[in-house]
């Protein structure tokens, strides 16, 4: 992703990298995660004529993330293993819904801003990764999966 690192460290963001093809973006900047996630999105959409809804944490966020592992005692394998950044919370009833549609070796945990999803049989025939991922849950979302959460924490600590 070399056009996405440059098209953002040339509108002032520091220290640019990604990880992977997905657009996993770190950089250091003293900006609002709010005021950085619609600047981006507009530079992406002025640069690559894409509306592309984008969601920031800050690093201490997405150590709190990482820090609280709900599901590690179930969750042995990184690649099942999915983080579902929300734009806002969901409310109880909503997660309630999803939860309900879990296969039986599936789990779903909500904190805050981010589910956390186990799918040990894989996302490709999930019902809950299919609401997860879909466009219902009436809020801006975006997953990775345990590999990459790690990743892109240690990818800020450098």
């Amino acid at each position: 992703m070399p056009e996405l690192r440059e098209c953002l460290a040339s509108d002032g963001l520091e220290d640019v990298r990604t990880y992977v093809q997905s657009g996993n973006v770190v950089a250091s900047t003293n900006e609002a995660p709010d005021e950085l996630a619609r600047r981006c999105r507009a530079l992406i959409g002025r640069q690559f004529s894409l509306d592309i809804a984008v969601i920031v944490r800050t690093r201490d966020e997405l150590a709190q993330v990482v820090r609280l592992d709900p599901l590690k005692d179930v969750a042995d394998n990184p690649k099942r293993y999915q983080v579902t950044f929300l734009s806002s919370e969901l409310d109880h009833k909503q997660l309630e819904r999803l939860a309900a549609v879990a296969g039986p070796a599936e789990r779903l945990v909500g904190i805050g801003r981010e589910l956390y999803s186990w799918h040990p049989e894989g996302v490709g025939r999930s019902k809950l990764w299919g609401r997860i991922a879909g466009a219902g849950l009436g809020v801006t979302a975006t997953a990775r999966n345990w590999t990459t959460v790690t990743t892109l924490l240690q990818m800020a600590d450098d």
